[in-house]
């Protein structure tokens, strides 16, 4: 096997492990917002915003809640990420996410999606039906970009990407334009899989996450 596919291969074994049901697990991470609270961000999402292989206190939520917290913006942030969990995953569980009562959500989902080779119109089409649900309920969205690996070709990756412009755009949602930027693929930043960054990676995807983070809280101020 080439080493391309080799790499391949276990970005998708490793991603798209563990797969189970969504609500049983995300509830065991999920903390109720505080009589002191400023308001609840849920991160909804796969194994990147679960934290797959790090401790709860490393994950990129947990971290932002921190960060936050520093600058004095006392908002509470629910880690609702599940490892394995594809878009049409996310879409099954929207109706149990709002009943954590957000304000705003980080929605990253999708990668798997990609990993499986599935058609990037079903990705949008859940995505737009995911984001539909969320504004709906008056939920600012910060929607993470996500990228897919060059092995499967400059027409799916661009494809692919793409998607998440345009949802964001024809949804008004605030766009990262990628979740992982300056971390994909560094080396000392993910874990031996080479997939599911490190604490340390997940304190520069908080970095780059916290300025799209700041400006939905300022806009659920503003309403």
């Amino acid at each position: 096997m080439p080493p391309s596919r080799k790499l391949l291969t276990l970005f998708a074994l490793t991603l798209c492990s563990a797969i189970t049901a969504g609500p049983a697990i995300a509830a065991g991470t999920a903390k109720p917002a505080t009589s002191s609270s400023q308001g609840t961000i849920v991160a909804f999402g796969d194994s990147l915003t679960a934290g797959y292989g790090v401790a709860e206190s490393d994950s990129y939520p947990a971290q932002l809640q921190r960060k936050l917290h520093q600058a004095g913006l006392q908002w509470t942030v629910i880690n609702a990420g599940i490892s394995g969990e594809t878009s049409s995953g996310a879409l099954a569980r929207v109706d149990w996410v709002m009943k954590l009562k957000p304000d705003i959500v980080i929605l990253e989902t999708g990668a798997n999606d990609g990993l499986r080779g599935q058609d990037p119109e079903l990705t949008r089409k859940n995505l737009d039906s995911i984001i539909t649900k969320l504004q709906s309920k008056n939920v600012v969205v910060v929607l993470a970009g996500m990228r897919m690996l060059k092995n499967l070709g400059p027409a799916y990756t661009s494809k692919f990407a793409e998607v998440y412009r345009r949802v964001a755009k024809e949804h008004k949602t605030i766009l990262i334009p990628f979740f992982l930027d300056k971390v994909a693929g560094k080396e000392g930043l993910n874990l031996s899989d080479g997939v599911h960054p490190t604490g340390k990676g997940y304190a520069i995807v908080t970095e780059t996450i916290y300025p799209y983070v700041t400006k939905a809280i300022s806009q659920k101020t503003r309403r």
